[in-house]
């Protein structure tokens, strides 16, 4: 009996561990997590893409409603800026899980108050889903380095921009079929601002679901590179003494933001906010608000949207896909193409669209005669290029400040939503032409400062192992 129990048992055995090695745990962790985003964000993003243009419809219909969409999307990231330098205090005591779902929890509030069209009311809940943003994108950073390895970490990110961006065209498909004509009815905006809260919910469920990432190693261990020399390693949290944690990560989110590779990259960071601004409250109304686009200018909001999705996409799956072999080239080269193709589209938006299309209804033309198909192309390329320099920095940091992830990614936050508070602030008064010019000046800052942080990375690894032992280094190219 025995023997035959043995003959039965070292196969279900054997099966059971083929099955646990080719179950990767941290890859299905960061898909559930992208999924989750996926779901909130499509939500919050095309709220974000129509707040401008629907607002100034509820307005039609009531005019003692007086809020504005670039105030209410300003007021969102100037309270993310200052709740980033907290965020890593608050995970340092909760973890990233929660603080994701708390975060997420908050974008439903923001959302649903659109039902009551209230102007008080929306700038108040806009104040919580900045909090809420901290909390969230905070948490998302340290959770995907936690499910990461040096191998995996740019294809991750290239992974989670994929399936997070899916968002963009998701919910603009939604809308370009829900919006016709010229006029937006009551009962329409309902029924988008319905289905939106109701995305959101499934979101936070998904997130909800999260697993603890398994133990592993550190990536900075991995590549032989501690974020700020080893200085600024966050504590474990401290169950015991939670508020001590808290302390500690504040003051090292502190320490850490004055390095030298931190401060170049905060000039990316906030290049990464001015285009974020531009794309997703900015470019569409501008279409919209242009009569010469045609008779339906207002499904163009939503199209635009769908086709900075694909953008988004596109780039993030590529990137993803190829991460095990572009990364030997480095990562500065795909942000370089990311600047080829942002140059490209600011260029034909400054020929498409009048200076006047952010701010109201305009019967003024571009350079040229408006062309939808131009419009299009340009919210493309807006969506290509951003993939480019967001993945990069995802792996950037990841890489480089794998043990300080959770205040690395909060000063990125900040930094970027800095950017996108001052650039909301000025989207009402500032003619599109200008605001293109703000946003060429810092595109080519930020692809400097970010290749002079990725060469340096290099040269550091390649000293380190040249160090350990020189027969490893090859010199004939780029490090891997």
């Amino acid at each position: 009996m025995r023997l035959l129990f043995c003959k039965f048992s070292f196969p279900c055995a054997l099966k059971l561990r083929l099955f646990k090695m080719s179950f990767d745990t941290r890859l299905f962790n960061v898909i559930v997590l992208s999924c989750g985003f996926m779901l909130t964000f499509t939500a919050f993003q095309t709220m974000g893409n129509i707040e401008k243009t629907i607002l100034d419809s509820i307005k039609e219909d009531d005019k003692t409603f007086t809020a504005d969409g670039y105030t209410s999307l300003a007021i969102i990231y100037a309270v993310f800026a200052t709740c980033n330098w907290l965020a890593p205090s608050f995970i340092s005591v909760t973890g990233p899980r929660t603080a994701m779902l708390t975060g997420s929890c908050c974008y439903v509030a923001f959302i649903a108050s659109f039902l009551l069209a209230q102007t008080e009311l929306l700038y108040v809940v806009s104040a919580l889903v900045g909090l809420g943003a901290a909390l969230i994108w905070t948490g998302q950073g340290m959770y995907l380095t936690q499910n990461s390895d040096p191998d995996t970490m740019s294809r991750n990110a290239g992974l989670f921009w994929a399936i997070f961006q899916c968002s963009m065209f998701m919910g603009n498909i939604f809308v370009y079929f829900m919006f016709s004509g010229s006029t937006i009815v009551a009962s329409t905006r309902n029924m988008v601002f319905w289905v939106l809260t109701s995305l959101a919910l499934i979101g936070t469920v998904v997130l909800a679901t999260l697993r603890k990432a398994p133990k592993m190693m550190e990536i900075g261990e991995a590549e032989g590179v501690s974020s700020a020399d080893k200085e600024l390693h966050i504590p474990e949290p401290a169950k015991d003494k939670p508020l001590m944690a808290a302390w500690h990560a504040l003051r090292d989110s502190f320490r850490l933001f004055i390095t030298w590779k931190m401060m170049l990259l905060s000039i990316t960071f906030f290049y990464a906010g001015l285009v974020l601004t531009f794309y997703s409250g900015v470019y569409s109304a501008s279409i919209g608000f242009t009569q010469a686009m045609g008779s339906e200018s207002k499904k163009l909001v939503g199209l635009s949207g769908i086709f900075i999705g694909v953008g988004e996409v596109v780039a993030g799956a590529l990137f993803g896909i190829l991460a095990s072999k572009t990364v030997r080239f480095g990562r500065d080269p795909i942000v370089i193409v990311g600047f080829i193709v942002h140059m490209f589209a600011f260029c034909t938006i400054f020929l498409n669209l009048p200076d006047d299309s952010p701010f109201q209804t305009t019967a003024e033309s571009g350079f040229i005669s408006a062309s939808p198909t131009l419009a299009m192309i340009g919210s493309l390329a807006l969506g290509f290029g951003d993939a480019c320099f967001n993945t990069q920095v995802y792996a950037l940091l990841g890489v480089l400040y794998a043990k300080d992830s959770a205040p690395a990614f909060a000063l990125f936050k900040f930094t970027q939503s800095v950017a996108a508070a001052i650039s909301f602030s000025y989207s009402s008064h500032i003619g599109l032409y200008i605001q293109l010019g703000i946003l060429v000046c810092f595109l080519v800052l930020g692809t400097l400062t970010f290749c002079i942080v990725e060469f340096a990375l290099r040269r550091q690894k390649k000293e380190q192992r040249s160090e350990s032992d020189p027969a490893l280094v090859d010199v004939s190219g780029p490090d891997p």
